[in-house]
């Protein structure tokens, strides 16, 4: 027994000493499993969904300590209130965050504050989603709610952060209160999503916009905002869902204040669509001076060109065509060098097959001589060429056929063009080299179902950037031949007006923007592959 006793008591200190042992070695903590839990709010202060509110202080409890995020993006207060309210904390962690409202809040109105994404726990950036905080300063909560989409107009991906506002179609709404005027309700699509929901509405009547908000003022500002508005107005309550097409407004026409940019040209700028308008100088010219007027292309931008004489300063009256506006400016001279003729060439090496070559200037070309200008391939064997003075883009184009592998220069001679100032061209070579055919892709594609012509078919890159475009006018077959390898978007415009361009929206006209539809896939074009695929239109 005793010898029992002695074998125990030495099994547990060895025991013993081997849980000592393995206490004492190193080693690093596991730390635990990741948290990716989102902190939960537990309590509120007044409680959410409170009715009668009379106080301006609102505090919300969590199970662990938060930070705030991106709260001034993501904060949405419907209706919205002319003042921000003051958030804490700002820059640390807490337990509880406190609104204190600067506003006197309308009798009867159920408010709600939406936090977006903007509520993140300290350690991990856990968010709690869109966590909405209610109340109403009269007897009950409304509870109706609005549903819909938004979407870009033209471009295949849709903005982040469109303002989604409803204003009640009372007495006092007129087509310039969303100018002016904050709306009764509003939310927001934030980054996450294009789908919106409004709720906490109360019946009857109302308009339904959608805003890119780029100042934050809670109205639509035409000259930096796009907007989309739904022609009908909004029953109250309703199970329909809205479409929002985001698009932007041509501005109004106005012409800005002029510049002198070199001695013989003065720089127009304007706001709006391309404008008609009659440049005329108040300035008494000599008869000796010339004058012309050119658009700046790619540019809203007019330029004024005359020849070199001496003043101080230039009067110039700008009137609108077909209306009776005018504007008056004075353009103040000073010592700068006069615009000397420069080329530019659209290709320096490569030549694709499809495209044509082309030498703008930076002054006004008026005479192309075609005897100086020559095309030659495999370096001396001469080319047929036509050459075309494109006035409206100020280049000359040059086209001939060309064939695969091909090397060709192209020669433009002292003087084969001339400017408006009598400036003539130094002698101009231009290199440039044609592909393979097995580098590149042919796709083919037919279009069928609710088809409306004239359209436009642009083939374009990921980002939206037109690389060919089509204009048709019945059903045919179309082809892109000769494609560098690549990802691409195909877009049809249907064109109602018939002037071969898209046409965006106007508010105030109640104008929806010409329709776009994309093909629902990327298409990928391979080397050397035919590729064909069938765009089915929906109605």
């Amino acid at each position: 027994m005793a010898l029992l006793r002695r074998f125990l008591m030495l099994t547990f200190a060895l025991l013993l000493v081997a849980a000592l042992l393995q206490c004492a070695k190193r080693g690093s903590p596991t730390g635990g499993p990741k948290d990716v839990e989102a902190p939960v709010m537990i309590k509120a202060e007044p409680e959410n969904l409170s009715v009668n509110f009379k106080g301006n202080r609102i505090r919300l409890f969590f199970d662990e300590y938060i930070k705030l995020q991106d709260v001034q993006n993501q904060l949405i207060i419907s209706p919205p209130l002319k003042y921000t309210p003051e958030i804490k904390p700002q820059g640390g962690a807490s337990k509880f965050i406190e609104i204190i409202l600067k506003d006197t809040l309308r009798d009867s109105t159920t408010y709600t504050i939406n936090f977006g994404q903007s509520i993140v726990d300290n350690n991990e950036g856990n968010p709690n989603p869109f966590l909405t905080y209610v109340f109403s300063t009269g007897d009950y909560i409304d509870s109706l709610a609005l549903s819909g989409v938004v979407k870009d107009a033209f471009n295949n991906v849709a903005d982040q952060f469109v303002s989604v506002m409803l204003y009640e179609l009372d007495s006092s709404f007129t087509d310039s209160t969303i100018y002016k005027d904050p709306p009764n309700y509003m939310t927001n699509t934030l980054d996450s999503t294009t789908i919106f929901t409004l709720k906490n509405l109360k019946a009857g009547k109302y308009v339904l916009v959608g805003v890119k908000d780029e100042a934050k003022n809670n109205t639509f500002d035409q000259d930096t905002d796009k907007i989309a508005f739904v022609e009908d107005t909004i029953q109250l309550p309703t199970d329909t869902t809205y479409l929002l097409n985001m698009f932007r407004e041509i501005p109004d026409y106005s012409m800005l204040p002029p510049s002198l940019a070199a001695a013989n040209r003065v720089l127009f700028g304007y706001q709006g669509q391309d404008p008609d308008v009659f440049i005329e100088p108040l300035t008494q010219l000599p008869d000796s001076v010339k004058t012309m007027v050119s658009k700046v292309p790619g540019k809203d931008s007019l330029n004024f060109w005359l020849t070199p004489f001496k003043a101080d300063s230039l009067v110039f009256r700008v009137r609108l065509q077909n209306t009776e506006q005018i504007d008056t400016f004075t353009v103040k001279t000073r010592k700068l060098g006069p615009d000397t003729l420069l080329l530019n060439p659209s290709h320096r090496s490569k030549l694709p097959f499809e495209e044509t070559f082309s030498v703008g200037a930076n002054t006004p070309i008026i005479a192309v001589d075609r005897r100086q200008i020559s095309v030659v391939y495999q370096d001396s064997l001469p080319l047929d060429f036509q050459s075309v003075l494109d006035t409206v883009e100020n280049k000359v184009n040059i086209t001939f056929e060309k064939e695969a592998n091909t090397d060709y220069k192209i020669t433009l001679e002292e003087r084969s063009l001339m400017d408006f100032f009598g400036q003539t061209n130094d002698s101009m070579v231009y290199r440039l080299s044609t592909g393979g055919y097995a580098d590149l892709g042919n796709l083919r594609m037919r279009l069928e179902g609710a088809l409306a012509f004239p359209l436009i078919v642009q083939l374009t890159d990921e980002k939206g950037k037109v690389m060919r475009e089509r204009y048709i006018q019945q059903q045919e077959l179309l082809e892109f031949n000769n494609v560098d390898p690549g990802k691409y978007l195909v877009r049809l415009i249907f064109d109602t007006n018939e002037n071969r361009e898209w046409d965006t929206g106007r508010y105030l006209e109640k104008r929806q923007p010409e329709r776009v539809i994309y093909y629902p896939e990327v298409i990928e074009v391979r080397a050397n592959w035919e590729l064909e695929q069938t765009f089915t239109v929906g109605g």
